[in-house]
């Protein structure tokens, strides 16, 4: 029995990782592990690889950044030749990246069983590029793992038969549960310490952005970047910068604050165990990051999302998520009110417990005890 994993940036890796683990107990699976190379920055894949415990992957596509077609159509040409090489039982994506619809359609035009961990995620804004990569994957797959109630409810909606949906959890918990405590060793005496940055616990803030709706915009950024300087005059703002945000905040010459605006701390991108540390001390969260709404509602740590939607509400619903869409007013509303104490506090969702990925597997090798997935990739 042949299992074909394919990652391809920064979310996938942490999804992978405990997948790969989990299957690895069952020796009677081998498993091959493709990287199609859309995230290629050091600081945003490779490192990944290192700290989660991933073992390099086997093949790597060296797809590179493109537009969203040529991203696509390059990777599906280029996996298409691995699928007919390897000739894999089962392929597993993960997320909603290109990647993942890309390796999805070559698996299903060639008759090769799919399964997609973290389906049934819902924004229900068809102008994200994601919800097009997940409404196509979810449609075509056989096996659907799902990280929250609501997916299924999803996937029920929209026609899936109910014996293809398995709802485990969610994966990206099962490694933070995992390496949490190694990035709490970052800490020492209540202080972390990092490339000429150091901060004290509960005492800043923790920032990400990088969807193009945020980032792509020039005036929609200078908004967020003006509403970030005036957060930081009332708690320090630490901003590790995606790549295509910094080129976007150098093309507007945002990278450098102003003396009076020095509480506001550009640093370069971090590892997961890092970035893992920063979150759990955080006073809060503003972040575009539909993982990182998964990971601060786990932690407990309050968030304010810059999106009008999000595919998991139940970060918002049961946990510390709070959209605050475009209005920056808001967003600095909502600081204030976290600074002053107002603290929403939340709970983990049902099966975030760690163990999701113990149960992919388990039914990953029920399904091949009752022979479903031969029955497809045999001629």
């Amino acid at each position: 029995m042949i299992i074909l994993h394919v990652v391809g940036a920064r979310p996938n890796f942490m999804k992978v990782a405990p997948v790969h683990r989990a299957i690895g107990q069952y020796p009677q699976i081998k498993q091959i592990l493709v990287h199609t190379g859309q995230h290629y920055d050091i600081n945003m894949s490779d490192i990944f690889f290192q700290q989660l415990g991933i073992p390099a992957p086997d093949i790597n596509l060296e797809v590179g950044s493109g537009s969203h077609a040529v991203q696509t159509a390059q990777i599906m040409m280029r996996f298409e030749e691995v699928v007919l090489k390897e000739k894999p039982d089962l392929l597993l994506v993960y997320g909603d990246i290109n990647s993942t619809v890309a390796a999805a359609l070559v698996c299903a035009k060639l008759g090769i069983r799919l399964g997609h961990v973290e389906a049934g995620l819902r924004s229900f804004d068809r102008t994200m590029p994601e919800e097009i990569n997940r409404l196509l994957t979810d449609q075509i797959a056989d096996l659907l793992f799902t990280p929250s109630q609501d997916g299924d409810e999803n996937l029920l909606r929209e026609g899936v038969a109910q014996e293809k949906i398995h709802f485990v959890g969610n994966v990206m918990i099962d490694t933070l549960v995992r390496l949490l405590p190694f990035a709490l060793e970052r800490w020492q005496n209540g202080r972390f310490a990092l490339d000429g940055l150091t901060v004290d616990q509960e005492r800043y803030a923790l920032v990400t952005l990088h969807r193009p709706s945020n980032v792509d915009e020039p005036v929609m950024l200078a908004e967020i970047m003006a509403a970030l300087v005036d957060i930081s005059r009332d708690v320090p703002v630490i901003f590790p910068i995606h790549p295509r945000t910094r080129q976007r905040l150098r093309d507007l010459n945002l990278l450098a604050p102003k003396a009076a605006d020095q509480n506001l701390k550009f640093i370069n991108p971090i590892g997961y165990l890092d970035f893992l540390a920063l979150q759990r001390y955080a006073k809060l969260v503003i972040t575009d990051s539909g993982g990182i709404q998964e990971e601060t509602t786990y932690l407990n740590v309050p968030c304010l999302t810059v999106r009008e939607n999000t595919e998991r509400p139940v970060t918002v619903t049961m946990g510390t998520n709070i959209l605050v869409g475009r209005d920056m007013g808001r967003l600095r509303t909502e600081t204030g009110r976290i600074l002053q104490g107002e603290i929403r506090k939340g709970q983990p969702p049902p099966l975030w417990d760690g163990h999701a990925a113990e149960r992919i597997a388990a039914i990953l090798v029920m399904v091949i005890a009752e022979g479903i997935i031969k029955e497809k990739s045999q001629p």
